[in-house]
């Protein structure tokens, strides 16, 4: 695959050399290239060369400017203020990258593989074994799964793990339970696979929970149920995997909802590193990481104190022997970089738990697990409101249901479709499938195109409107390209450098040009609201460019209609990998 240099990267290191050349005593230097209002770019770096070399910044700019090789990328360059560089581009020169973008075979569109990839292990999606996905679990699934997305396009070697809750006290009771109830697991008719294990894995927490509550020797029987869980009683675990298989039915329904695909092997939860956690506490205690305090293993942090002012300790391991969150965090950290041999260990966990993390992150940094050389880092995201701006809630005040959410994301997005259905010829099957796109699509791309560490509110009115920054908007955008296409009748797409270009085209053509280094500066800061940004200025660029450029006008001349489509056509497939980067469909009629 031949990677297309940007207009920018290659104005950037033109100016780099001129300004070598001119000013030879500089150095190296950065000529401060960004986009400009004035003109195409504009280049600021002159100032700073200036006061360096006690020189007239305007006179130096003249002197850069006349070392810029003629013709080919610079249509035209100003000297402006006191020494500022406004460049505009040759038409020629957008067309032709453009263009060698689009003809790209591995449908990359000229982006490159970064030179630097190395390993990342993501830990997203950690839903709780016998419990009900709710809305605080939507975020770090559709977070985590886009940046999977970037990061694999970008060329990073990406292992996803998925933290599941499956192991803990809880389990002694549910599997005490089921052994005094053998048949409580079997499902009740009339739902679906996943609505019935989720069913009956609630009527089962429930019943089960009542009777810890109220029973004595119940509550014996289940905590000596823990003891034989943790020592790995034949009978005990084969039980407990009951419960974990049953939890995967209904974890694989609510993500096939959401459009992702988790697969087995990616889900290691907390008992996946049982065996390593006594040896952890031996290394953390014989290197004087942690500490024994009151009985209990832990590590202090001068930073880190409570209320009364004394330091609050990451406990590892308890006073009664057993193990905290933290032993587990930690030992996955030794997986994940020992065995796994990453890099960078990404995680995409609630910003609440920011301070566990941040002990954690530095008692592995003193235990030399992670170094110069492997880092790890929280990719925190805030909480999901409701149009009130408080914690989204149902009206009787409980947590709401991820899978109610999302169903009702699909009606009201069905409806929207079935409303303009008509003008397009859409089958009933046709709308049914689109309006689960639009529907799902709606909200990942509401919760992806708000910063991830900030809340946001959660209004499906405004998700699915067809105009504004929402996904509905860019895929009607997609498919009003397809459209177009199917109407262009012998007229095919194709670049013509030879074209004096419009306002708007040029506009539409520089922006596509920035496609790579958006998904670039994306991965790099695992942002991927930068991206939804990126290709919502796409859509209103292609907007402007409608309503200015008629494309297949019987006035415009054929290499003018063919130039158009070319343009359209490669906007199309810029939203197209755009939105699928973000796990959201763009249907081709809608």
């Amino acid at each position: 695959m031949a990677s297309v240099p940007s207009l920018a990267s290659t104005l950037q290191q033109q100016l780099a050399d001129a300004l070598t050349a001119a000013l030879p005593d500089a150095g190296a230097a950065d000529p401060l290239l960004r986009r400009s209002d004035r003109a195409d770019f504009q280049a600021n770096g002159i100032l700073a060369l200036a006061k360096k070399l006690k020189g007239n910044p305007r006179e130096l700019a003249a002197q850069v400017t006349a070392a810029l090789p003629a013709g080919g990328l610079i249509k035209d360059i100003e000297v402006s203020g006191p020494g500022f560089l406004n460049v505009t581009l040759t038409d020629r020169a957008i067309v032709e990258t453009l263009a060698a973008r689009a003809a790209d075979g591995e449908g990359r569109l000229g982006v490159p593989l970064k030179d630097d990839a190395g390993t990342t292990v993501i830990d997203y999606a950690q839903p709780n074994v016998a419990k009900e996905m709710h809305v605080g679990h939507l975020r770090s699934a559709v977070i985590g799964d886009a940046v999977v997305k970037i990061l694999e396009f970008t060329g990073e070697n990406v292992v996803r793990r998925h933290h599941i809750g499956d192991w803990g006290t809880q389990f002694g009771m549910l599997i005490q339970y089921l052994i005094e109830h053998p048949g409580a697991l079997k499902h009740e008719g009339g739902a679906s696979d996943g609505e019935a294990a989720m069913s009956t894995l609630n009527r089962v927490y429930k019943e089960s929970r009542v009777l810890f509550d109220s029973d004595e020797e119940f509550k014996a029987r289940s905590r000596d149920r823990v003891v034989a869980l943790q020592a790995g009683d034949p009978e005990t675990l084969e039980l407990w995997h009951r419960f974990v298989d049953e939890s995967k039915i209904y974890f694989h329904s609510v993500f096939d909802k959401l459009d992702m695909v988790i697969d087995d092997p990616d889900i290691v939860g907390e008992s996946g590193y049982n065996d390593m956690l006594e040896e952890t506490c031996q290394i953390l205690e014989e290197t004087g990481v942690a500490v024994r305090s009151e009985g209990a293993l832990c590590v202090f942090f001068d930073d880190v104190k409570g209320p009364d002012g004394n330091k609050v300790p990451l406990i590892v391991k308890k006073t009664n022997g057993g193990y905290g969150y933290a032993a587990t965090d930690l030992s996955a950290i030794r997986n994940r970089v020992q065995d796994l041999k990453a890099d960078t260990l990404l995680y995409v966990v609630d910003a609440r738990q920011s301070l566990h993390f941040k002990m954690v992150f530095e008692t592995a940094r003193r235990a030399g697990w992670l170094n110069e050389d492997v880092k790890a880092v929280q990719l925190a995201f805030g909480t999901v409101l409701g149009k009130d701006g408080k914690p989204f809630k149902t009206r009787e005040g409980e947590t709401v249901r991820l899978e109610d959410l999302l169903d009702e994301a699909v009606t009201r997005a069905t409806a929207v479709v079935r409303d303009k259905a008509d003008k397009v010829g859409l089958s009933e099957e046709e709308i049914v499938e689109n309006g689960r796109y639009v529907g799902i699509g709606a909200v990942k791309y509401a919760d992806l195109s708000t910063s991830a560490v900030r809340d946001y509110k959660f209004d499906l009115d405004q998700m699915v409107a067809l105009h504004g920054d929402t996904s509905v908007y860019l895929q009607y955008a997609y498919a009003r390209i397809q459209s177009i296409l199917r109407k262009a009748g012998d007229a095919v797409p194709a670049a013509h450098p030879e074209l004096e270009l419009a306002p708007a085209e040029r506009a539409l053509g520089l922006h596509l040009d920035q496609f790579g280094e958006v998904l670039a500066e994306v991965g790099a800061g695992y942002e991927p609201h930068k991206l939804a940004a990126y290709l919502y200025q796409l859509a209103s660029h292609l907007t402007t460019f409608y309503d200015q450029c008629q494309v297949l006008s019987p006035d415009n001349a054929p290499e003018v209609v063919e130039n158009r489509l070319f343009l359209v056509e490669l906007t199309a497939r810029t939203l197209h990998q755009g939105m699928a980067l973000l796990g959201i469909r763009t249907p081709e009629r809608l």
